[in-house]
């Protein structure tokens, strides 16, 4: 199978989706920004051909590079794995006859009001929400709802550019810094009280291959506002548990309804004292490495799964579960430089249960509490049980600490 696959080299580990496609034996002809010679050469030794464009993102140079490559030969896929690059590459696979996600799909999955509003029309249990380019219209819907809200970018991804409004200041605030009186056009939404996860998949034909859940400590937006905290993400092994069913089933129907097809998935739900509730879905991986935490938890290349699916529509291993697996941030204690660490000497008592970390080292610049959950200092950790995981992220947290100045 001869298969595209949209930006290879950036972020970082996009190079392990093209391992991925060649691990299931697929030829990978890459379309990226960055010269030829400019690539990584393990990246180099995975491509097959590759055509650079002025910009990913823009439709007309991704289409006459698709083009050219069709020119050549057959291509059976079109693939990319970032959300800001899904609705170029599903146009322009429809635009050249490639089998895929859908234009339609992709909208869904990326317009937040039009997504919420497709699911509840179809009973998934959602916060009441708008899409708007109107002040007095979110004005409006605040009068009717109340707060607590939430505003974020209509096509956005995790926490980037949200703001959690309580009253009316703050509201006007978001208002003004997210330029909404000056064309911008926001998603506004009822705030949903509960505990925050993710369901992801594996998808053939809209059938789930793989699943898996996982755990926000604290939730998001409160987790990438507050500098003492320790954020951390957790996927657990105790998938078969029936506290799973209900968002397994609920992420099965979000699937149906979407019509999503052959792809990864990436779903955030809340659970709390208005039960289940869907927050979004995008029809991609989920970022910040957590596939590499599931890869760690079930003993399989999940990479390779995933490009098992595109080449073979079938999968080549099965998920041992034999571990939970969870990221903690290490956030500097002010702005500035890197000075050095405190109570590293844990992270050798902890042994095996350190899959890797990343610790920059002194003299580094540090990164704003906003820039997310691989910005300073990381570290993941694997456990055979979840709650003892728990402990160990926990004592990383309270005793590992980044010194800045």
């Amino acid at each position: 199978m001869h298969v595209i696959f949209v930006e290879p080299a950036f972020p970082y580990n996009q190079r392990q989706f093209v391992r991925g496609l060649r691990a299931a034996g697929a030829r990978v002809t890459g379309i990226g920004e960055m010269p030829l010679d400019a690539l990584p050469s393990e990246i180099r030794d995975w491509l097959y051909r590759y055509e650079q464009v002025p910009s990913v993102v823009h439709e007309p140079s991704l289409l006459e590079a698709v083009r050219r490559v069709q020119s050549r030969e057959w291509v059976d896929r079109l693939e990319t794995t970032v959300e800001a690059h899904i609705m170029a590459a599903a146009k322009v696979r429809e635009a050249c006859g490639i089998p895929g996600t859908s234009v339609k799909t992709s909208y869904l999955c990326r317009d937040k009001p039009a997504m919420k509003e497709a699911l509840r029309q179809a009973n998934i249990p959602c916060a009441q929400s708008i899409g708007s380019d109107s002040a007095d219209d979110v004005r409006a819907f605040a009068e009717t709802v109340g707060y607590p809200l939430i505003i974020k970018p209509r096509d956005g991804a995790g926490a980037a550019g949200t703001w959690r409004v309580r009253n009316d200041a703050e509201l006007e605030n978001a208002i003004a810094e997210s330029h909404l009186e000056h064309g911008a056009s926001v998603a506004v939404e009822e705030f949903i009280e509960g505990h925050e996860g993710f369901f992801d998949t594996i998808c053939v034909g809209g059938e789930i291959m793989h699943r898996f859940v996982t755990h926000y400590y604290p939730n998001v937006l409160e987790g990438m506002r507050t500098r003492w905290i320790s954020p951390q993400f957790i996927t657990t092994n105790r998938l078969d548990s029936e506290g799973y069913d209900e968002v397994k089933v609920m992420g099965k129907k979000v699937i149906d309804i979407l019509e999503i097809g052959t792809s990864a998935t990436h779903m955030e739900w809340f659970y709390g004292p208005k039960g289940l509730k869907f927050s979004e879905i995008g029809c991609r991986p989920p970022g910040v490495g957590a596939w590499d935490l599931y890869c760690a938890a079930h003993e399989m290349d999940v990479y390779k799964e995933w490009g098992m699916a595109i080449v073979h529509g079938k999968p080549s291993q099965t998920p041992s579960s034999g571990y939970s697996a969870g990221l903690i941030n290490l956030r500097p204690d002010q702005d500035g430089h890197i000075v050095g660490y405190e109570g590293l000497e844990l992270l050798d008592e902890l042994g095996g249960a350190v899959i890797d970390h990343h610790l920059p080292p002194p003299g580094s610049p540090t990164q704003p509490v906003e820039a997310g959950y691989m910005a300073n200092a990381w570290v993941r950790l694997r456990h055979p049980d979840y709650d003892q995981l728990r402990r160990l992220l926990d004592a990383v947290g309270q005793t590992v600490k980044v010194r800045a100045q």
